[in-house]
């Protein structure tokens, strides 16, 4: 069996050959750390995250797009791979997992060993860019600039491709649970009001944007008070959460602009006829597309499922491990 993983900051996708994408849950690890023992795995997680006693702890265990949790990520992916598979391990599977594309040597053998240990038979690693530009459906072989902004819970990886490989490329540690952080800031400093993570998101989602004026939203927000430590309601506006991402989307613009920059010029040329995509669950924040657009002069427009694009892209490039074997890990990391 040939397994394609997407083994996001804030999610795990998992796609099957032949089936597409059968798995996607939340990467969070529920732990009793009295009894050191794991109590829940995936969506299951997710829902005890600031709703947990003292001694249950929800724990994220990548960080920035990197393992944080050396056995608890293990452990996360031993499960995925399982209830993929089943439990019995006649027949290991072959697995390809995205990282992103500035990731050491010693970050790239920290995710190879914990799938090995997790049950796989042979383990191939892809970058994310790589990855995000096959499953929004771009020909990446042929030589001809592609240019790739893939936002995720962690990192967010700039990419230009051409030939199957990766001409010029920035990662930042900045991404969607950083403007979830950028919130959870903003909503202390300036209303008092202490909220966590799962708030952040919906407010994201529902009201965040790109820049002000960019939609004219609000909605009312329930968390504790930082005055009275009572519970309290405030309402907050799109310009207000703009206002709040403003320096983290500002650092990934400069960064597209950057890349940009150090292309040469024949790929410029082919970006500024084919535009830009953007994939991954932060390239949906509201306007985001736009701005870039504005910043840069270039056609800028998110994927058609830009979530489920890395995971896709991972399955593609396993179609193509089949046919060559022998380089398959060169192939796969665009060497």
């Amino acid at each position: 069996m040939d397994i394609g993983i997407d083994l996001g900051t804030a999610n795990v996708l998992v796609y099957v050959r032949g089936k597409g994408i059968v798995l996607r849950e939340p990467s969070v690890v529920a732990v009793n750390k009295d009894k050191n023992t794991v109590l829940a795995i995936g969506e299951e997680a997710r829902q005890m995250i600031g709703r947990t006693p003292g001694n249950i702890v929800a724990i994220r265990p990548l960080r920035d797009g990197v393992i944080a949790d050396y056995d608890i990520t293990e452990h996360m992916l031993r499960h995925f791979i399982e209830k993929v598979t089943g439990k019995s391990f006649v027949f290991r599977p072959r697995i390809m997992i995205c990282i992103p594309s500035g990731c050491t040597m010693v970050e790239q053998r920290a995710v190879q060993e914990a799938a090995e240990q997790a049950g796989a038979r042979h383990v191939q690693l892809i970058e994310e860019p790589l990855a995000a530009a096959l499953g929004a459906g771009l020909d990446i072989v042929v030589p001809q600039g592609s240019m790739v902004v893939d936002i995720g819970g962690g990192t967010t990886d700039i990419a230009v491709i051409s030939l199957g490989g990766i001409v010029n490329s920035a990662s930042l540690r900045i991404a969607g649970d950083k403007f979830d952080s950028d919130i959870i800031a903003y909503v202390r400093k300036e209303l008092n009001l202490m909220i966590g993570e799962r708030t952040a998101e919906e407010i994201k989602f529902n009201v965040a944007a790109a820049f002000p004026g960019a939609r004219n939203t609000s909605m009312e927000v329930r968390g504790r008070d930082m005055l009275t430590g009572l519970p309290k309601t405030v309402e907050v506006t799109t310009d207000q959460m703009a206002s709040a991402l403003e320096p983290s989307v500002r650092r990934i613009v400069e960064g597209v602009k950057k890349v940009l920059e150090e292309t040469p010029p024949e790929l410029s040329a082919d970006i500024m006829d084919a535009g830009i995509i953007m994939t991954g669950g932060g390239a949906m924040l509201y306007g985001l597309d736009e701005l870039i657009r504005r910043e840069t002069d270039i056609a800028t427009a998110l994927a058609e499922d830009p979530l489920s694009c890395v995971a896709l892209g991972c399955g593609k490039a396993l179609d193509s491990l089949s046919k060559f074997d022998g380089k398959a890990n060169n192939l796969a990391l665009g060497r």
